[in-house]
């Protein structure tokens, strides 16, 4: 059984394959601020977001529920023919 050398390099990789990773500060909806790093934008940049995890229904759960109500009721009466009568 022969072993397979993986110790050999590529004579061609591709050169500035990979974007730049830089340091931009992120603003969120209520005036908070962070840095962090990213590859949006340039060095420096300054990213103001619309929705952000604080005030979003998405991660807040705010509106979602009003929508799970009306699914469940319309599954409710979509199957309501298949419940056992008590």
């Amino acid at each position: 059984m022969s072993k397979i050398n993986y110790s050999y390099k590529t004579p061609h990789m591709k050169k500035n394959l990979h974007p730049d990773y830089h340091k931009i500060k992120v603003v969120m909806t209520d005036g908070t601020e962070f840095e962090t790093k990213s590859t949006w934008g340039k060095e420096n940049d300054t990213l103001k977001l619309d929705i952000d995890p604080k005030s979003h229904y998405a991660w807040t759960g705010g509106a979602q529920k009003i929508l799970d109500k009306g699914r469940v009721s319309k599954y409710n009466k979509k199957f309501s023919n298949l419940r056992t009568k008590k």
